[in-house]
């Protein structure tokens, strides 16, 4: 039995808006991350970008369950001394709501040139319009 590996001119990229309304952070996370790996797909290589494009609006209106809301934090480090910023996550989704998705897909990508690249077909936004009509998105 032969397995088939699709070449990069076979595969097909669709585009898909996600409501963020009243989801939960971790579990919308997975189902966009496993969207832009191309898991959904047939042909799924671990070896090629054969994802989707994926437009996540209202994004400010995510949510989290029990007390995270209250004791996550969100942490960066500038690289000089006592350069370590944290944020919590009340801060976050007041200030950068689009921050909060993009950070938890981008951990659930691989860590490597493939990640990134399927990372750059995330495109989120914290209210109901995106300039992605043209390309006529699916619901997911």
């Amino acid at each position: 039995m032969k397995t088939l590996t699709p070449t990069p001119d076979q595969i097909q990229r669709d585009w898909y808006v996600v409501d963020a309304e009243g989801q939960t952070l971790g579990r919308i996370a997975t189902k966009i991350a496993s969207i832009l790996r191309g898991k959904n797909k047939p042909y799924f290589a671990t070896n090629l970008d054969c994802g989707d494009f994926v437009v996540v609006i209202n994004a400010e209106k995510v949510g989290v369950t029990g007390t995270k809301a209250d004791s996550k934090v969100y942490q960066n480090y500038s690289g000089y001394p006592s350069g370590l910023r944290e944020v919590s996550f009340k801060k976050m989704l007041d200030a950068k709501p689009e921050e909060i998705i993009r950070s938890a897909v981008k951990g659930m990508l691989p860590k490597n040139s493939l990640g990134r690249q399927m990372f750059k077909k995330l495109k989120v936004y914290a209210g109901t319009e995106h300039p992605h009509t043209a390309q006529q998105p699916k619901t997911l």
